[in-house]
């Protein structure tokens, strides 16, 4: 099975006197996440609870709670220095984003992309969910927008096109602990990078079948492992035909069948070449990435790497 994302840390203010609440959230998000200031506008006092995650080279942060507003004051901005962009999906409720320029007016299914070096108050005015992506700024500058984020952006709603990326965010983010976590992260990447490219009027070719293709990809690192993975599948959980998946994968200059099979037999490679390959047998190493047989496996390894599953792992114990 793949390794599942690893949980940073945890917190909830449910067990913690209403009176300390406040604090005890201000004091865990200034350690897990950003620095900020908290206010309540609930007579049982804030409801709050975050699970933090790393997902290769981004962490994602699952916040919950009742209604309540945070605020990044310049003042906390300077005494807490944090230099991030965000991308925070909202779930459920309904917020607002002021910002030194402005302010955004987002509900369930919106993503807020803003630099966490500037000041912003996020205020939710019933009970919600955000999924909030943490991307360093400057691999936020290297992968999706050189110039960073001159001002808050707002996605979600302004064409379909744009409304079918973040869906496609969304479900890469809601399953934080399976599949592959840094390839869950570049995946968020990728798609961050396809909005961020479309609303500064550049052109991300083909459009429609690139965006298919990475939520395809993402399914398939998800599920290498199930021996029942076929083009099929993956065409019926996208609601597509496998017809219209086969010329998806085209366009990248391959099909599914192809892209699960090298997708299975790098897996495998990496782990008959990496810490501990002499304590697994190679056929674990198969059945774990979907080989129905052994001899299946080793024919098609060869195939690709020129050598044996046992010739690369003893190269590798030779070294």
């Amino acid at each position: 099975m793949p390794a599942p994302a690893q949980m940073i840390s945890q917190a909830s203010t449910e067990d913690v006197d209403p009176r300390e609440r406040i604090e005890f959230w201000e004091d865990y998000n200034r350690r897990a996440l950003v620095g900020l200031s908290c206010s309540s506008y609930s007579d049982r006092g804030l409801l709050a609870r975050q699970a933090n995650f790393k997902l290769g080279d981004v962490e994602l942060a699952d916040i919950s709670g009742n209604a309540h507003a945070i605020e990044r004051t310049p003042k906390v901005a300077r005494s807490a220095p944090k230099d991030s962009v965000f991308a925070s999906l909202l779930v459920t409720g309904e917020a607002v984003f002021l910002h030194e320029n402005g302010c955004l007016s987002a509900t369930s299914g919106d993503l807020v992309v803003y630099d966490t070096r500037r000041p912003y108050l996020f205020g939710f005015s019933s009970s919600m969910r955000q999924l909030l992506v943490d991307i360093p700024r400057d691999l936020f500058a290297e992968s999706c927008m050189p110039g960073g984020v001159p001002a808050p952006m707002l996605f979600g709603r302004g064409t379909a096109r744009e409304g079918e990326l973040v869906v496609a965010l969304r479900s890469v983010l809601e399953n934080p602990r399976g599949g592959d976590p840094a390839g869950a992260g570049d995946t968020v990447l990728d798609l961050i990078r396809l909005l961020a490219t479309e609303r500064s009027g550049g052109r991300a070719a083909p459009a429609a079948y690139q965006t298919q293709r990475i939520v395809a990809e993402d399914y398939i690192e998800r599920h290498l492992h199930d021996t029942c993975l076929t083009p099929s599948q993956v065409a019926g959980v996208m609601g597509v035909s496998v017809r219209h998946l086969g010329r998806i994968f085209e366009s990248a200059g391959t099909t599914p069948s192809r892209h699960i099979l090298e997708r299975r037999l790098q897996r495998a490679h990496d782990d008959l070449t990496g810490p501990g390959a002499a304590d697994t047998t190679i056929a674990d190493i198969a059945y774990r990435w979907g080989f129905s047989s052994q001899a299946h496996f080793a024919r098609h390894f060869r195939a690709r790497f020129g050598r044996t599953p046992t010739e690369t792992r003893a190269a590798t114990a030779a070294r």
